[in-house]
């Protein structure tokens, strides 16, 4: 890595353990991410992306008992961030926070709470990008979010009720996501059974490669000798039987 890009990159490093999560720690982030090379810029994506998922789950964890607009702003900066660096699984994790987090503080404020399209939005792109957990989750709060502010309660099998169609579509993605959430464990159980059996195979073939112990040396040196003195004794026999004859 150029030294100039590792200055940038120690730089945004300090500008996360400073906890300066603000615009101009995003710049600096951009910056280190305008790079030519296309080797470079994937090394250092790599490294920035282990920066931010190291720096997100240390912040997080210690912001627990902070009030709910600076765990927001913290969250959201991180969002942005993963997004940059296009890490999409943690960006979409970190937007799951957010949302519930400005859910949480702005829950009787209908300006700034979020809303049923919005989880709806972010369900349906966590599936479309391949992350059914987070899918899951964004589903059930459409779903809340819906009821509340429609102000009835809905039941799935009831025809007569307003947008009906809304929920049974949203409970479908969610039963869709939930099954290849399922899938997906299934195939994990698969290849690990696999990979351990591989594993198993190549062990049996290596152990038939071993050298024989010195027990079964000295079984197979006896045989050979019995064998050896036998023929020893045919040839013998075999001469004298000639002897005679003459």
């Amino acid at each position: 890595m150029a030294a100039p890009m590792a200055e940038q990159i120690s730089l945004f490093r300090c500008q996360m353990q400073k906890r300066r999560f603000n615009d101009v720690s995003l710049r600096i982030l951009e910056s280190i991410l305008v790079v030519k090379d296309v080797r470079s810029l994937v090394e250092i994506r790599s490294a920035v992306q282990e920066l931010l998922r190291s720096e997100a789950t240390l912040v997080m964890k210690r912001t627990a008992s902070k009030r709910a607009d600076e765990k927001l702003c913290i969250a959201e900066f991180f969002v942005k961030a993963f997004a940059l660096v296009g890490d999409s699984e943690s960006c979409l994790a970190l937007k799951y926070e957010a949302l519930v987090l400005r859910d949480t503080k702005y829950h009787n404020d209908t300006s700034f709470r979020v809303s049923y399209q919005e989880w709806y939005t972010f369900a349906k792109d966590s599936l479309d990008s391949g992350y059914y957990s987070i899918a899951i989750k964004g589903f059930d709060n459409t779903i809340s979010s819906f009821i509340y502010e429609n102000n009835e309660t809905l039941i799935a099998d009831d025809l007569h009720l307003k947008d009906h169609h809304i929920i049974v579509e949203v409970k479908n993605l969610r039963d869709k996501a939930a099954s290849l959430v399922s899938s997906q464990s299934v195939q994990t159980l698969s290849s690990n059974y696999l990979k351990r059996k591989s594993i198993e195979d190549d062990n049996q073939r290596r152990s038939n490669l071993l050298p024989i112990n010195t027990k079964q040396l000295a079984g197979l040196e006896f045989r050979v000798g019995i064998n050896r003195r036998n023929a020893n004794k045919l040839q013998k026999s075999q001469q004298q039987c000639e002897k005679a004859k003459k």
